[in-house]
């Protein structure tokens, strides 16, 4: 039993050092994170990929080496160079989509960063409930020690019978199985935390959440944070590449042109001089306009949807979250208010209550602490989801 106590307050005695913040972890995590890094280097393909189709076409060279029939009239070769070319209106817009769509490819990063930093953020406090119930229970062990000796002492002195003995001594071992199985749950947390940080272990031995609130006025809140929401503004661009496209269409139904020089010889003759051409779409780009206009209107329904279906979510979120509080909050109250631990070991050594009324009762004292823990892990992460995309 001492050299369990030793390595308890060796336990105990570590969690003082390689103190880390949450913030600290993300930070680092968004640094290291192989996904990430991956989706940085995607973001840069697709951007060049955007950048495509928008400039002029390959200008045409065309070289003609003609023989001639009888052979008393010469050959005759030609060459000519043409450059095709859109009206201005039509170049810009496509550079003006093609900003767009790069818009859009940086907002589906953000979201994609925010969906891993959440999970991360999850895992650490997570691992914070797990710190707090590790310490809760190094407290229990050091108790349920205490009493293990106590009555095993008892019992060589004839004061106990071998049942009260047992009883402590599974009450002993039931602490140590419930440390056990927490210390696996970290190990297994801590795991996950340094497969997100691309391989580098992670130290978090924090065993309390920082100080938050929930927002007073939902709705007030939501209308500030859908400004700079990810999902929000995609398809708010969404239906601005939709417009661009429409502008897009209706230029694409001017003629296109073209100028370059042409030389033509013959024997004893030559002609060089300018050409000119236009392209008269009228039939290529029909349904165009109608079909761009369709889309405008679905992305604007697509809009409405997504800005309604995220609010409800969010506002259910925000009622459990107000919910989770209250109750950690009445555990809370309950256990400072309702602590009869030092009245329960007084009645028990003064033979008032059994050793197993005694367990019993400090059991149910303990169950009430792991639900208050619990009650503000949930809170914590409720909170974490619904705040996101400002505090991360």
């Amino acid at each position: 039993m001492k050299n369990l106590l030793i390595l308890i307050a060796m336990i105990t005695g570590n969690a003082i050092f390689a103190q880390n913040s949450i913030d600290n972890v993300l930070n680092g995590i968004e640094q290291n994170n192989t996904t990430l890094k991956a989706l940085k280097e995607t973001v840069e393909a697709q951007k060049l990929e955007n950048a495509t189709g928008i400039y002029l076409p390959n200008p045409e060279v065309e070289f003609n080496y003609l023989w001639g029939n009888p052979n008393n009239i010469g050959n005759r070769n030609d060459i000519s160079v043409r450059q095709t070319f859109d009206l201005p209106t039509v170049t810009g817009v496509k550079k003006k989509i093609s900003d767009q769509r790069n818009s859009l490819i940086e907002l589906q990063y953000r979201a994609e960063r925010l969906d891993i930093l959440l999970q991360a953020r999850k895992y650490c406090l997570d691992l914070i409930y797990y710190n707090a119930l590790k310490q809760e229970l190094v407290r229990r062990l050091e108790y349920a020690v205490t009493l293990a000796d106590g009555y095993k002492t008892r019992l060589d002195n004839g004061d106990a019978n071998i049942l009260e003995y047992n009883k402590a001594q599974m009450n002993l071992a039931t602490v140590k199985g419930e440390m056990a199985n927490v210390e696996t749950e970290r190990q297994s947390i801590l795991a996950e935390l340094k497969r997100l940080n691309g391989g580098v272990a992670v130290a978090l031995n924090d065993s309390k959440y920082e100080a938050v609130t929930l927002p007073v006025d939902f709705d007030e809140w939501f209308a500030q944070i859908a400004q700079s929401n990810p999902t929000l503004e995609y398809v708010r661009q969404e239906v601005e590449i939709a417009k661009s496209q429409i502008t897009l269409n209706k230029s694409m139904s001017l003629p296109t042109f073209s100028a370059g020089f042409m030389r033509e010889k013959v024997v004893g003759e030559a002609y060089q001089g300018i050409s000119f051409g236009i392209s008269i779409p009228l039939w290529e780009n029909k349904n165009r306009v109608r079909q761009a206009r369709a889309a405008l209107k679905a992305n604007e329904a697509k809009q409405s949807d997504t800005r309604l279906q995220f609010c409800e979510y969010l506002r259910n979120i925000y009622e459990r979250a107000k919910n989770l509080q209250s109750t950690a909050l009445v555990y809370s109250q309950s256990l400072s208010s309702f602590d009869n631990t030092a009245l329960l070991k007084k009645a028990l050594d003064a033979g008032e209550i059994s050793l197993l009324d005694y367990i019993i009762e400090l059991g149910l004292y303990y169950n009430n602490i792991n639900l208050k823990l619990n009650a503000e892990r949930e809170f914590q992460k409720t909170l974490a989801e619904m705040l996101r995309i400002e505090k991360l």
